[in-house]
């Protein structure tokens, strides 16, 4: 599992690396720090996930109570990148700042559909 979560950081710094590229080449500066917002939120949420999942399993192995999964703070952040998306729209769109946030979900996807057939259950 943690070889594929590593694979998986590493499309979606790859796509920020390309993001940032974007926005000092191009004149879409806005639409380029938008995805990097979203996108940076996405890749904290991943890790985030990824550590609450491992905390998670570890309890439940040696039969602790767990709270819960941290859906709250995942939430709260992607609200926090809404938030800066809306107080400064001379920076920043709200539309490429949520398909920012879908990023590390849609990198889980492909992830998933490149690899299924190389580890059968």
């Amino acid at each position: 599992m943690q070889q594929m979560v590593q694979r998986q950081q590493k499309y979606i710094l790859y796509l920020l690396s390309l993001y940032t590229l974007g926005w000092g080449f191009t004149s879409y500066k806005t639409l380029f720090a938008s995805l990097m917002l979203g996108t940076g939120i996405s890749l904290f949420l991943l890790w985030s996930l990824v550590r609450k999942v491992a905390k998670f399993g570890r309890a439940v192995a040696q039969g602790k109570k767990v709270r819960s999964l941290g859906t709250f703070s995942r939430l709260a952040a992607a609200v926090l990148a809404a938030a800066i998306a809306v107080q400064y729209p001379q920076y920043f769109s709200i539309i490429p700042v949520v398909i920012g946030l879908m990023t590390s979900y849609a990198v889980i996807i492909i992830d998933f559909l490149l690899h299924k057939n190389k580890h059968p259950s």
